[in-house]
């Protein structure tokens, strides 16, 4: 009788325990993830640049300033608004802002 009570505890973990490990689930990823961040993209490079058109919608179906010029960097400073680096647009350090900023905010 004492096995039998000993084994108890035993038997009813057992019991409670899955039957197989739950299945390989990828856990929610934040928002900015999602939003098809250029992971590998340099600052600057045609992809960075297409990300943050998108990101902004700078553009309109193919409408609007070329990607990195002084109109389009112009375009993301008035989208950014009061959010927008004070640094020189266009500049490497702009651009490290601009990317920081839109990795850490939701998609407009």
């Amino acid at each position: 009788m004492r096995r039998f009570l000993a084994m108890l505890p035993l038997a009813l973990l057992a019991a409670c325990s899955p039957a197989s490990p739950p299945p390989d689930q990828k856990p929610p990823q934040p928002k900015a993830a999602a939003q098809n961040t250029p992971d590998n993209a340099e600052l600057g490079s045609p992809q960075w640049y297409a990300w943050v058109d998108e990101r902004l919608h700078i553009s309109d179906d193919g409408h609007g300033p070329d990607r990195g010029s002084p109109e389009w960097s112009s375009a993301v400073q008035h989208k950014l608004g009061q959010e927008a680096p004070q640094s020189q647009p266009g500049s490497p350090q702009w651009q490290q802002a601009v990317d920081a900023l839109l990795r850490t905010r939701p998609a407009m």
